[in-house]
């Protein structure tokens, strides 16, 4: 049965039967699919609609009437708004089933490929505090799941996260397991000080304010970085906020900030002043040490990135006698992981700061056979001097962005016909294109999707192909 209201369409005693994409559920009604946040097969819910087309609709949780018996209590007061950890309510071994069973969906039903071999999904060992960077925004105004019921709160500022799909809106946060302490140590204290201070929280529709952004970064070592985002050039102000900071916390290795009064959030192309500690912290991974700077990009889940790695390298399968081409290496990582196994890597990459970054990292573990190179990475390989000076590729590791490699990269790399490509991605949808593309030329040997991100629908998926003879 459904009927109206004044919000919307509501759908009573709707049983949920199945997972559906980016963390929903869904049920049927009068032969319509109706996707829900935070439902679970077995739950029996009343929905309001709130996306209502021919075929399908989407709708949120008014009652929960009958929850499932494989429900679990999620342990995040902010679970079902904040929308950052959408399956907490899910028993991790079944958020795994269906990642698995998605990713093998995607690649049959878009790439048309036969991937000979699925190795088992590799899960992630903590699924809270697993996250080593937090970043976090401040707003002069809450925005609440129910405003009506506490007007006050709603125009207090906030220090928390942007609500999905609303860049001007930030839910205030009490509250996250995602990231180890001092972090909520940090941010509470922060937001607290700003507060009874009279500092100015940032406004995003009118693009002022003085407080705009905190990063917060927690190394597996134990340093910490922190950087505070400015939104106006008062060395004043900013001194003796950063102070605060720098003696309410003093083990901060690395304390930072920076003036943006951009119209975006982005500060890989401003100055980083660091006021005290080291500029820099450093991560360790696979008996590595890599140097992270508060521009740098670097796995937020350090543990599951050993674990993503050892699979490339394994994949991969290296003798000691290859050359490898690294392509997308952001910051090296991948490369200097592998560097010891094979005879020679070329990393290529677009952003110059991460290959600065690479290139201080090898430096910094005694690699001399890793070789960086920043350029567009679809002209670069195509290149014949490039070629030439740098020899056919015997192995190929590609781990592209969520858009996958460009058309002209798969070309290139069909010309070119290294032995092996070992894909990792981020995106199924985009790497089953891709291996599509790539199988007039190649079998999908084997595939392992790789869980990065507990209690999220995102997942990694790294797959070996094999030339064709």
């Amino acid at each position: 049965m459904s009927k109206r209201s004044k919000t919307g369409f509501i759908v009573d005693n709707l049983e949920i039967t199945d997972y559906a994409n980016e963390g929903k559920a869904l049920g049927r009604h009068d032969g319509k699919v109706i996707f829900v946040g935070g439902a679970m097969p077995g739950d029996v819910v009343d929905v309001r609609i709130f996306y209502n087309k021919k075929d399908f609709a989407e709708g949120r949780i008014v009652n929960l009437l009958k929850p499932s018996p494989r429900r679990v209590v999620p342990r995040c007061k902010h679970f079902g708004v904040c929308g950052g950890c959408k399956w907490q309510h899910v028993p991790y071994e079944e958020q795994l089933a269906f990642k698995e069973s998605t990713i093998k969906e995607t690649i049959r039903r878009i790439g048309k490929v036969d991937v000979k071999e699925w190795l088992p999904i590799k899960g992630s060992e903590n699924v809270y505090y697993y996250r080593n960077k937090l970043e976090f925004a401040f707003a002069n105004k809450s925005w609440l799941a129910n405003p009506m019921a506490d007007v006050a709160a709603k125009n207090q500022p906030a220090l928390g996260y942007h609500i999905a799909g609303f860049w001007d809106k930030v839910l205030p946060i009490d509250e996250c397991h995602l990231q180890p302490e001092p972090s909520e140590m940090i941010r509470d204290a922060v937001k607290k000080f700003a507060t009874e201070n009279g500092f100015v929280f940032f406004d995003e529709r009118e693009k002022k304010g003085f407080l705009r952004n905190l990063m917060i970064r927690v190394a597996r070592s134990g340093e910490v970085m922190v950087l505070v985002a400015f939104g106006e050039n008062d060395l004043v102000e900013i001194e003796r906020f950063m102070n605060f900071l720098a003696e309410r916390f003093p083990y901060i290795t690395s304390l930072n900030y920076v003036v943006n009064t951009k119209h975006n959030d982005t500060i890989h192309d401003l100055e980083v002043i660091c006021l005290k500690g080291r500029d820099v912290i450093y991560e360790s991974l696979g008996g590595l040490q890599f140097r992270v700077s508060p521009q740098s990009f670097f796995q937020t889940n350090t543990a599951q990135a050993e674990v993503l790695y050892n699979l490339v390298k394994d994949f991969a399968d290296l003798k000691g006698d290859e050359l490898v081409y690294d392509l997308y290496t952001g910051t090296g990582s991948i490369a200097l992981f592998i560097a010891k196994h094979c005879k020679r890597v070329v990393g290529i990459e677009y952003v110059p700061q991460a290959i600065a970054d690479a290139e201080v990292n090898a430096q910094l573990n005694n690699i001399d056979n890793a070789f960086f190179h920043v350029a567009d990475i679809a002209k670069l390989i195509k290149s014949d001097d490039f070629i030439s000076f740098n020899g056919k590729p015997d192995v190929v590791i590609t781990d592209p962005p969520r858009a996958g490699m460009h058309p002209d990269v798969i070309e290139s790399l069909l010309k070119l016909l290294p032995e092996k490509i070992v894909y990792v991605s981020c995106n199924p949808a985009t790497q089953a294109r891709d291996l599509e593309m790539l199988s007039a030329s190649y079998d999908v040997v084997k595939a392992c999707p790789v869980d990065m991100f507990p209690h999220t629908h995102h997942l990694e998926n790294v797959a070996l192909l094999v030339r064709r003879k």
